[in-house]
C-alpha cells in the first residue's frame, strides 16, 4: 500500500513543472520576457498606436502567444533569434489618457497550463 502512494506522489509531483522534462512534449511551457528589453518601458508614458516590441523566451510555438491591452488583442508578428523570439505589435488607437497592461499570454494545448506575463504603461490623450 506504502508504495501505491509514494508511486502517486512521485508522478503528481511532475505536473508542476520541476522535472519531468520527458520527450513526449506534453511539458506545461513557461513563458518568460526579458524585463530589460521591453518597448515601451515599464510605467513609460507613451501615445497611442505605439509600437510595443519585447523578447519572449521559454516556449516552441510563437502562434500560442497572444497579446492584449485591456482586453483588446493586438495584431502581432514574431522573428525568432534563437534563443528568444522578438515580438512586435501597436497600442489600439482607442485607448487614450488611461493606464493599461500590455498581457502576454501563451496557451498550451494542454488543459490548464496558461503562463503570463506583461508590464504596464500610461497611454497619453
Amino acid at each position: 500500500m506504502q508504495f501505491g502512494y509514494a508511486q502517486a506522489q512521485g508522478n503528481s509531483s511532475m505536473h508542476d513543472g520541476h522535472g519531468a522534462g520527458g520527450g513526449g512534449g506534453s511539458a506545461c511551457q513557461k513563458l518568460r520576457i526579458n524585463k530589460n528589453k521591453l518597448v515601451p518601458a515599464h510605467l513609460a508614458e507613451v501615445a497611442p498606436e505605439s509600437d510595443i516590441t519585447f523578447n519572449a523566451f521559454g516556449f516552441d510555438k510563437p502562434e500560442n502567444l497572444e497579446v492584449t491591452v485591456k482586453k483588446i488583442p493586438i495584431a502581432i508578428t514574431t522573428e525568432f533569434k534563437d534563443p528568444f523570439y522578438v515580438v512586435r505589435g501597436k497600442l489600439p488607437s482607442e485607448l487614450k489618457g488611461t493606464h493599461a497592461r500590455i498581457n502576454v499570454k501563451l496557451r498550451s494545448p494542454i488543459v490548464k497550463c496558461i503562463s503570463e506575463d506583461g508590464w504596464l504603461v500610461k497611454i497619453s490623450e
